[in-house]
């Protein structure tokens, strides 16, 4: 790390708001309507992260990984989860006040997500305030999914922000693999949904276990 660290983009779901009990839930709704079997919360640690059709993918047995079966249960899972997003989301402990800590220091701070757009702003809206991050992007047709760097190239550019100046945060490989295309400094948190040993081994630079230690990378 180097003092010369003047902005970071977040991920979101693992990193900033324990979201795994309402993806859970909604997915495992939508499994039931299709007559399909639900799988333990803790399953889902490994699934998410990539965007909601591999978590459809992921989810299914594996003999239901049919393309229209596929189909069915992402656009199920998006009208069940739009209807209970926020029911046990909440951030981590310390998130919000490392957050505003960072921005009484004049860090530039910005979201990068896999989860679809809408759901990316509704639940950083909710949960942490938009007015704190000067850009917030999730997955669209004009944004693919990570470890494509091309949603990070347009948050780096409403930061304005060089790529030697600016840290990734977050919580899975798909993070670690993105930041580290990009030429980003990649750090990883400990207390997502996914081990230390993903992280290290996808080339984060930095684990940091408790969101309070941030400030200090910089």
């Amino acid at each position: 790390m180097t003092p010369s660290h003047r902005a970071i983009v977040f991920d979101l779901d693992g990193t900033l708001l324990d979201t795994l009990a309402d993806i859970a839930d909604s997915m495992n709704l939508a499994l039931s309507e299709l007559g399909l079997p639900p799988r333990p919360l803790d399953a889902y640690r490994f699934m998410v992260g990539d965007g909601l059709r591999v978590l459809a993918e992921r989810a299914l047995p594996q003999e239901n990984r049919q393309r229209r079966t596929i189909d069915a249960l992402t656009a199920r899972m998006r009208t069940v989860y739009s209807e209970r997003w926020d029911c046990k989301t909440r951030p981590y402990p310390g998130v919000p006040e490392t957050l505003d800590l960072l921005a009484e220091r004049g860090v530039a701070l910005a979201v990068l997500s896999n989860k679809p757009h809408r759901f990316t702003t509704l639940t950083v809206d909710r949960f942490l305030g938009l007015s704190r991050f000067a850009a917030v992007l999730g997955q669209s047709e004009d944004t693919p999914p990570k470890p494509d760097t091309a949603g990070l190239e347009r948050v780096l550019r409403d930061l304005g922000a060089p790529k030697h100046a600016c840290l990734y945060v977050g919580d899975t490989k798909t993070d670690m693999i993105t930041a580290n295309r990009a030429g980003l400094t990649a750090v990883g948190v400990s207390w997502g949904f996914r081990p230390r040993a993903e992280l290290r081994e996808h080339g984060a630079r930095v684990i940091i276990d408790r969101p309070d230690q941030l400030p200090a990378l910089l």
